[in-house]
């Protein structure tokens, strides 16, 4: 492969990332708009059902993300009545987020979400098992090196 092939849109890994991700939402979409949850809250809510309560860190560890892309995620949550944030016992500087009863009831209408991704996939799920494996792989190698 020459120094060109390397900027060819066709050769990049993250150009079908992006597109898989982007489509995966886009089927995801219609049955976030019905529980009045965007994508990254959808996240934050599966963590937490998984979860009795998690630190704001622990949230963002889990996402991948920064602490700043976090809290306003988290302050819309709160006003939507999702989450409780609560000062923590233990280390006061930390923030401890936890499900409302509202939050925990979405979990039951939730399970069609995962569902419609595997309805609409042409794959089956061994290729599925598989290709998540190997992002997951993907991640924690990429994630060694940051």
């Amino acid at each position: 492969m020459d120094k060109d092939d390397l900027l060819k849109l066709d050769n990049q890994l993250c150009f079908p990332l992006y597109v898989a991700s982007r489509m995966v939402t886009k089927i995801y979409q219609p049955f976030l708009s019905e529980l009045n949850i965007t994508y990254p809250q959808y996240l934050v809510l599966m963590i937490l059902w998984e979860e009795t309560s998690l630190t704001v860190n622990e949230i963002t560890n889990r996402l991948y993300l920064q602490t700043n892309t976090v809290t306003p995620l988290l302050q819309r949550m709160e006003k939507q009545g999702l989450i409780i944030k609560s000062k923590s016992k233990v280390d006061t500087r930390s923030y401890i987020i936890t499900l409302t009863e509202t939050a925990k009831n979405l979990k039951d209408k939730a399970h069609c979400i995962p569902e419609s991704l595997l309805n609409d996939a042409t794959m089956d799920k061994e290729e599925l098992l598989l290709l998540k494996s190997t992002l997951d792989k993907l991640i924690d190698h990429l994630d060694e090196k940051k």
